[in-house]
């Protein structure tokens, strides 16, 4: 213990940690509900969290593992991102998105990448069922699984409510979250082409984490809500220090949702970390 100590003592971006972890637990203080947040320096490879193994429901945030196995397929062909999909007003699925209101009798068609988009883009959940239909969930779940995500699960499609009910919950955490989110930015998850790709399509996305962003500054993520769940996951290109953060809160009451105050202490943190050296000199200022 002392050893740890001492090793804290003489490193000033580890102190900030702790201040900045101090700052998390009082958000979380203050919220009627529960929790999570992970975070990876994407220059340092350093990782933090709090409450980082806390499984919970991911609403929309488990969109990102279908992505992930949808371009795994496409990389190998067997599934055509031109491929065109026919939809109907049978397919629809309700919820959140644009497509429902262009869906009648007569079929609509569009192509896999189009329903990609939509999938993450709007958080369209027709087009999201629509892509589990595809990949099947089995496949997303196994892909997880190959890559040591745990507790990161697809059990049912969106808007089942009496899967829900039964406790067949899409789940994950804030650490295997993050750490699926840092594969894409390194290119490590099925190629850099792929990677690339998927972060395109995240970057169409403005949530929370973009809002509470300074101007200029750009993210890549995906948000999720159900009632008294609120969640988010992405990348922050901070110049100079870009990293991940990954949000998780449940057990929420009414519309509690501590992710914008969770994105600006993390922001300030890496903002801070940015302008200095190692050693906390600010060399962003002139000396004269």
């Amino acid at each position: 213990m002392l050893t740890t100590l001492a090793a804290l003592a003489q490193d000033p971006a580890a102190l900030l940690e702790k201040k900045t972890l101090d700052r998390i637990a009082a958000i979380d203080a203050r919220l009627d509900g529960v929790l999570g947040v992970a975070v990876i320096d994407l220059k340092t490879g350093r990782a933090f969290s709090y409450h980082g193994d806390f499984v919970t429901a991911q609403a929309s945030l488990i969109k990102i593992p279908i992505l992930v196995t949808a371009f795994q397929q496409a990389e190998s062909g067997e599934l055509k991102q031109d491929r065109k999909i026919a939809l109907t007003e049978k397919d629809k699925a309700g919820g959140s998105g644009t497509l429902d209101a262009r869906l009648g009798k007569e079929p609509l068609e569009l192509t896999v990448r189009e329903l990609l988009t939509l999938m993450i883009r709007d958080s369209d959940n027709t087009a999201t069922n629509t892509i589990i239909g595809l990949v099947k969930r089995e496949r997303v779940n196994a892909l997880m699984l190959a890559l040591g995500f745990k507790s990161t699960r697809l059990r049912r499609v969106m808007m089942d409510s009496e899967a829900a009910k039964r406790d067949d919950e899409n789940t994950s955490t804030p650490l295997e979250m993050a750490r699926l989110v840092e594969l894409i930015y390194c290119g490590k998850v099925v190629s850099r082409k792929a990677c690339d790709g998927m972060t395109g399509i995240l970057k169409l996305v403005r949530a929370d984490f973009r809002g509470a962003l300074p101007p200029g500054v750009e993210s890549a993520s995906k948000p999720g809500s159900v009632p008294g769940v609120r969640t988010e996951a992405g990348i922050v290109f901070l110049e100079g220090r870009p990293y991940v953060l990954s949000v998780m809160s449940s057990l929420l009451a009414g519309e509690s949702n501590p992710i914008r105050d969770v994105v600006e202490a993390v922001e300030q943190h890496f903002e801070r970390l940015a302008r200095s050296n190692r050693y906390g000199h600010r060399v962003s200022d002139p000396l004269y």
